[in-house]
């Protein structure tokens, strides 16, 4: 599955602002969902694809957007050309544009999904084909990780890095580390690595935390 940007469309060839699943091997177009106001989302330059579907199984996925919501989509009943279909709407955490990707976790059954915004964090967890807010913090962040049961979120204001219980939302520890733009931390082998600073800055040194 993919999302796409802005761009026109008509159903058949264009396929701005939708979302589209694909063929194994990328050769067949076999879905499609787009939002009702895809015209206005197109002229106004508030294009879905500003980040990418998150998938939670049981053909169960997630698409936000610049316009600040986040869809739920039964990806088996997506067809070819139609405006609208999803099973659900709701915010994102500032109800602002979202540039972030969202992670997903599954454990003891259960499926939950994170997404950071300049706003805040948000957990949901998938509760009979509908998301029920679980637990929301008002600290920024770039792209959540999960990893080694705890989410990694970097507050990119220079507040440092956060982590919590995936469950509960308990703020477990924060990390030191500098402002940074769009980083997220790397989590492997039992160390964290988390990227200082702004790439716009086109600077030729730079600070890399690494966390045991």
């Amino acid at each position: 599955m993919v999302s796409s940007g802005n761009g026109p469309f008509d159903g058949k060839t264009d396929w701005g602002d939708s979302v589209l699943r694909l063929s194994p091997n990328a050769s067949r177009l076999l879905g499609s969902w787009t939002p009702t106001n895809q015209a206005a989302l197109e002229s106004g330059d508030i294009d879905l694809g500003s980040t990418s579907p998150a998938l939670l199984g049981n053909g169960l996925a997630v698409q936000g957007g610049k316009d600040g919501k986040l869809r739920l989509l039964d990806v088996r009943r997506l067809a070819l050309g139609h405006l609208g279909g999803e099973l659900q709407v709701v915010s994102t955490p500032g109800g602002t544009d979202l540039f972030t990707a969202p992670a997903v976790w599954h454990s003891g059954g259960v499926t939950r999904f994170f997404v950071g915004d300049g706003e805040g964090l948000d957990a949901w967890k998938l509760t009979r084909r509908r998301l029920v807010r679980a637990w929301s913090t008002d600290a920024a962040a770039t792209s959540p990780v999960v990893a080694g049961g705890l989410v990694y979120a970097f507050d990119p204001s220079g507040a440092g890095l956060r982590v919590y219980a995936p469950s509960s939302g308990r703020l477990v520890a924060t990390l030191a580390a500098g402002p940074g733009h769009w980083n997220s931390p790397i989590v492997a082998d039992g160390r964290i690595a988390l990227p200082e600073g702004n790439a716009n800055d086109h600077a030729t040194s730079g600070i890399l935390d690494i966390f045991r």
